[in-house]
């Protein structure tokens, strides 16, 4: 089976494709999803793994944002085989304020317009696309709406929040928690993210659209977050001055659809998963391999 993932140097993307020995669609590897030349390659593959995005929330850069994840989508989209695969990352910010009425936010939580960033709205508008051309062209589609998936340090990545954590303890910065640490999220790491397109993979289901996250089990608070990031790393914690409250202020993925229709769940809980986020932590676990 030949698996192809856009984005393969990027944070997530880098050990997406080591997972999966898979190919790589990136502008590192001299390759662009604006380019028709370089995306009619995605043609030959059983298997697409969509992570190319510009990640940018900047109102005023709003065009070149829609045009990477919108038509940069769409370009791939086009050129899919019948039967083939095509697994889409959106993220959970395509809830926007509302995810905020659920305790655990389910796959029924409202989408509309509610302030969300040019990222997330693009991210919104691309799933449509998939499930338009997915049903046209007869190819099989997966959308995984993303909730704070981090993964180890790759050369050249800027990591999400959670590594950005992990990295400001390793050089003695300051950390800046949103809300006075009180905000919760769930957290997933990569490995179990590539789990989860496996499992797509190897069902039979034709469509499906998922929240992902790591559930109720790992969630937890950002100061509670800092503290395992402490007793991962040996290292004390800095903390600056607090930033605004995050919207939605809390966020845990009901995971019960990707549960049920995939039979997947998280294999990697928090403690193990930090570890990994340091060069002590994966050295101690490669020894143990």
């Amino acid at each position: 089976m030949k698996i192809l993932v856009t984005g393969g140097s990027g944070y997530l993307g880098t050990h997406v494709r080591r997972f999966f020995d898979a190919d790589d669609l990136s502008r590192r590897s001299g390759l662009d999803i604006l380019n028709l030349l370089d995306t009619q390659m995605a043609a030959d593959y059983d298997v697409v793994i969509h992570l190319a995005a510009s990640m940018d929330k900047s109102h005023e850069n709003a065009e070149e944002v829609f045009l990477t994840n919108v038509e940069g989508t769409v370009n791939l989209l086009r050129v899919m085989k019948e039967d083939s695969i095509f697994i889409f990352a959106s993220t959970k910010d395509v809830y926007g304020r509302f995810a905020d009425n659920f305790r655990e936010v389910p796959e029924t939580c409202p989408t509309l317009y509610a302030g969300q960033s040019p990222l997330e709205w693009s991210k919104l508008v691309a799933e449509h696309y998939v499930d338009y051309y997915s049903h046209q062209r007869r190819f099989r589609s997966c959308v995984f709406r993303l909730s704070t998936v981090y993964a180890p340090a790759s050369e050249g990545n800027t990591p999400g929040f959670v590594g950005h954590y992990a990295d400001c303890l390793d050089q003695g910065r300051p950390i800046r928690l949103p809300g006075d640490g009180r905000p919760v999220r769930d957290l997933l790491h990569v490995d179990d993210f590539s789990r989860a397109c496996k499992a797509f993979i190897d069902s039979v289901i034709r469509h499906g659209t998922y929240n992902l996250g790591g559930g109720p089990k790992n969630a937890t608070s950002l100061s509670n977050l800092v503290e395992m990031l402490e007793t991962a790393s040996g290292f004390q914690a800095v903390l600056g001055a607090p930033l605004p409250d995050p919207v939605p202020f809390n966020y845990v993925t009901d995971i019960s659809r990707v549960m049920q229709e995939l039979d997947w769940s998280p294999e990697t809980d928090n403690e193990t998963g930090l570890r990994t986020l340091f060069a002590l932590g994966s050295e101690s676990e490669a020894a143990e391999q």
